[in-house]
């Protein structure tokens, strides 16, 4: 029997002893699966707060969108925290009818009659400056056809009594015929504007003399003139400048999101700062002096614009570097589509802008 046990014993201990292994196992395997359970619950809100924060900005394919380019390409939306897609529109005033919708976050383009109609109704609003015509900035131009400028068409001023072909009524080009009206005593109603629905029409009504003149882009008046098909009798900049275009956003994005907007902000002065140290530095002569990265911004802009960095580089316009507002023009503008019945008169020019986000 003393042989026997403990043959019969080792079994039943190995048996105990397995299923107290195994009970072990179980408990702690257990316990593993309600800590993963636990922390498997508790990651989607830690990884929906590390998450890029989605937004989308409007933008014309125009080099006073170059901006927004840059700060797309370079990062700096990412670095905020930001996932930005950049949708590209064929008219400025598509952009802010996107945002008023929900379609969009952000819009930058040039301020029309439109855009006032939308912000007379609580739709959008603006946060920041875009582009403006400056002197030194040769952005857009007055020309006069051959046949006006020998039959005496030789200044802006004398724009006076002629046709002139635009875009559409409501335009920006609209809106450069009243303020050179204002500035040489002559309304918009002392000429006979001549809107076209587009800048390739536009061109070909110049080019066949269907009109006297036009208010072209820098690089289209330039090749008019290259050309021989007309005179470039001055630039906006120079005669009228003026607040060409703005960052904009609708009222609900502000109450809602106020901390992406912010972000958004932080990244487009960033760039914008690398934009003026690049691009609005002039010489002595008035002539451009390439500053820090001109090569790779220009670049960046000529890639999202589609065309030659020379070509971009003759109509680069002014950005301010803080993105601040020229804030009496946004105020003559709406005044001016107002007194021209294209904006309810009941509007407040300042009730369309929110500056807090530039400090201003």
């Amino acid at each position: 029997m003393t042989l026997a046990r403990p043959v019969l014993a080792r079994p039943a201990l190995a048996r105990l002893t397995l299923a107290h292994l195994t009970r072990r196992a179980m408990l702690a395997t257990a316990a593993a699966m309600l800590a993963a359970s636990a922390l498997s619950a508790a990651l989607p809100s830690a990884a929906l707060a590390q998450a890029p924060e989605k937004a989308t900005v409007g933008a014309l394919a125009l080099s006073s969108s170059g901006p927004i380019f840059i700060a797309k390409a370079k990062g700096y939306f990412a670095k905020e925290g930001l996932d930005v897609d950049l949708k590209l529109f064929t008219s400025a005033q598509q952009v802010p009818v996107a945002v008023a919708s929900g379609d969009i976050g952000f819009g930058v383009t040039g301020l029309t009659a439109g855009f006032y109609n939308l912000a007379s109704k609580g739709a959008v609003t603006i946060i920041a400056a875009q582009s403006r015509d400056e002197p030194g900035f040769p952005l857009s131009a007055y020309m006069a056809t051959n046949a006006a400028y020998d039959a005496g068409l030789k200044t802006p001023a004398d724009l006076k009594g002629k046709r002139i072909a635009i875009t559409t009524i409501g335009s920006t080009f609209h809106y450069m015929v009243g303020i050179l009206g204002q500035k040489h005593g002559f309304t918009v109603k002392e000429v006979t504007m001549v809107p076209l629905q587009g800048v390739p029409q536009m061109v070909a009504a110049f080019k066949g003399g269907q009109v006297d003149a036009v208010i072209a882009p820098s690089t289209v008046s330039r090749q008019l003139a290259a050309d021989g098909a007309g005179r470039i009798l001055g630039w906006v900049g120079d005669e009228t400048p003026w607040q060409l275009g703005a960052l904009f956003t609708s009222p609900a994005m502000i109450k809602e999101h106020r901390p992406a907007v912010e972000k958004f902000m932080r990244a487009y002065k960033t760039a914008l700062a690398e934009y003026h140290a690049a691009f609005n530095s002039r010489d002595a002569a008035g002539k451009p002096v390439k500053g820090p990265g001109y090569d790779e911004l220009l670049a960046i802009i000529a890639e999202a614009t589609k065309q030659k960095p020379e070509i971009v580089a003759e109509g680069l316009p002014y950005v301010d570097p803080q993105a601040r507002l020229l804030v009496e023009d946004v105020v003559n503008q709406v005044k001016f589509w107002q007194s021209e019945g294209q904006v309810d008169k009941a509007l407040d020019p300042k009730s369309v802008m929110d500056l807090s986000f530039v400090g201003q």
